[in-house]
């Protein structure tokens, strides 16, 4: 194995990190582990679910043995029923990165939350915070018209940022939307006053690319693997020790059928039904999210040798 830990350049320069994201089920966790193993470096997760403590199977949280391979950081960091956001996240993250740029061990950030890498190397947005009621209602407009519905509404209303926005990123169309309303100002003109300016970090960013068919298949596959390895059961220990279905983890698709499964209003096969469709969705808005970065370099999960080569120049350039 190459020893990169003492020829890596000097620690009062940037920290180079390696980030790795794609969609859910594209391979993530299985290649960030082989390549921090090669090198020697730490993983830290940039999934908004695996931080929360008892949600392992259905977060697929890297296992114990992934976690021998290499260390993982941010995950089992909050209990379910505690508060984790984006502020937290780069507090937590920076402390870290700064603690391995100093041992010189090479970082790994790793998954598939776009808004947790995007504020990590930007830094947070000066605006209004997220509101649950006004996402919900645009949520539920997008579900009954379709994203052309609200993508007309922001064009009549906020002409600059439709200007910006692909027709089909939902996520991003919502929030302009949901930034005008309580703010009254343009996302556009929050963006350019910030100018995400903050560049305390040199990267090298790899998306894992699946042709869908295959990635479908790889979700409803591992879907069945979930529930064969006590997803169900997991959902009954996290409400017996007090973690309602009300809480902000438990409404995820992961969770929130199986609750449905429990309390006799569908059958399990309906429920794995609906996390398949649900969890797909959730791939398709990962895809349109990364794939609007220019800065990723995107590979297949087969391309492990062209990736170690990539890294090998980005780390001792």
């Amino acid at each position: 194995m190459l020893d990169i830990k003492h020829q890596m350049r000097e620690t009062k320069q940037k920290p180079r990190l390696i980030v790795i994201v794609g969609p859910t089920c594209a391979g993530k966790t299985e290649i960030a582990v082989n390549l921090a193993r090669r090198w020697g470096g730490e993983i830290i997760s940039a999934d908004s679910m695996q931080v929360y403590r008892f949600m392992d199977i259905g977060t697929a949280k890297p296992t114990l043995e992934d976690r021998n391979i290499a260390k993982h950081h941010l995950v089992d960091v909050v209990n379910p029923d505690e508060t984790f956001n984006a502020a937290m996240f780069i507090e937590h993250a920076r402390g870290i990165i700064s603690t391995l740029h100093d041992q010189r061990k090479p970082i790994f950030v790793v998954g598939g939350t776009g808004l947790y890498v995007k504020v990590l190397f930007g830094g947070l947005l000066d605006g209004p915070g997220a509101d649950e009621n006004l996402r919900n209602f645009y949520r539920e407009k997008l579900r009954m018209y379709g994203n052309s519905y609200l993508y007309e509404k922001l064009k009549q209303r906020d002409e600059r940022a439709a200007g910006q926005i692909k027709p089909n990123d939902a996520v991003r169309i919502i929030r302009a939307l949901e930034v005008l309303e309580l703010s009254g100002t343009s996302i556009i003109e929050k963006q350019g006053a910030h100018c995400f300016r903050e560049r305390r970090y040199e990267r090298l960013q790899i998306g894992l690319t699946v042709e869908r068919p295959r990635l479908f298949d790889r979700i409803e596959q591992r879907t069945e693997k979930m529930v064969k390895n006590g997803l169900v059961d997991e959902v009954c220990k996290l409400l017996d020790m007090g973690y309602h279905e009300q809480l902000k983890p438990m409404r995820t698709f992961g969770y929130k059928y199986i609750v449905k499964y429990l309390k006799g209003l569908c059958d399990i096969k309906e429920a794995k039904r609906l996390i398949n469709r649900d969890t797909k969705h959730y791939a398709k808005r990962q895809m349109t999210w990364f794939g609007a970065d220019n800065n990723i370099e995107w590979f297949s999960p087969g391309d492990i040798s062209i990736m170690e080569r990539r890294i090998q120049g980005f780390l001792l350039p």
